[in-house]
């Protein structure tokens, strides 16, 4: 028992060698994501259209940035459609090599707030409709007194309503093996949670950095140091 205490620090410190996993899988995972959102947002003319010239944001984006409306309503429009798409694009080009993590990490940040803030917020926290209520994350909020979880109860169990019957009408005129082979339906509520796991994911980067050993950031750190030395 007495040596339980240095077995256990000597775990940690062989731990810390592969501390760099964790980030890689963080980047792994945010990489396409921000890539195709760049990406999606884009409009390629014509086939001659090429290189950066081709990374210009598509002219309904730009207008639903600048429309009060039916969009965001946000000031220069086109020049925040680009600078988006650009930190997007080549922001998850970035993460996926762990170059500049932390410094990539700040405006793709702040794109998630102005997403979760925006876009999402008004749509409450989940981005698919829970359709059982009793198993519900929001039961852990209610549980924990805050009493608006309720609503997100009463809303889960309205639209398992809505869905049952919108697979009925499937059943009686629709061939269900053939459009349920890809996948269940679900109901999309757009809610700030993605925005939010991914706001999370990319602070803490900010934090631990591109990860030792798997990152050109931790390359050029090492380089730098040996050549102090």
């Amino acid at each position: 028992m007495q040596k339980l205490p240095y077995y256990y620090q000597n775990f940690l410190t062989q731990l810390k060698k592969f501390d760099g996993i964790p980030a890689l899988l963080l980047r792994l995972y945010l990489a396409p994501v921000f890539i195709m959102a760049g990406f999606s947002k884009t409009q390629l003319l014509n086939e001659e259209v090429t290189g950066f010239s081709a990374i210009m944001a598509n002219p309904n984006i730009i207008a639903w940035f600048g429309d009060s409306d039916w969009g965001l309503g946000l000031p220069f429009p086109a020049l925040l459609a680009n600078l988006v798409i650009w930190v997007e694009f080549f922001g998850g080009w970035l993460l996926l090599f762990g170059a500049l993590t932390r410094l990539i990490s700040i405006p793709l940040l702040f794109t998630m707030i102005v997403a979760a803030s925006s876009v999402h917020a008004d749509n409450g926290w989940f981005a698919i409709t829970p359709t059982n209520s009793s198993i519900s994350p929001a039961n852990v909020a209610l549980w924990l007194g805050i009493d608006s979880a309720q609503a997100s109860l009463d809303n889960s169990d309205q639209t398992a309503i809505r869905l049952e019957k919108m697979r009925s009408l499937l059943e009686e005129n629709g061939n269900t093996d053939w459009l349920y082979e890809k996948g269940n339906i679900v109901v999309l509520n757009n809610g700030i949670e993605f925005s939010a796991t991914y706001f999370i994911m990319l602070l803490t980067l900010f934090f631990i950095g591109g990860g030792r050993y798997t990152s050109i950031d931790h390359l050029v750190a090492q380089r730098l140091l040996i050549e102090k030395k």
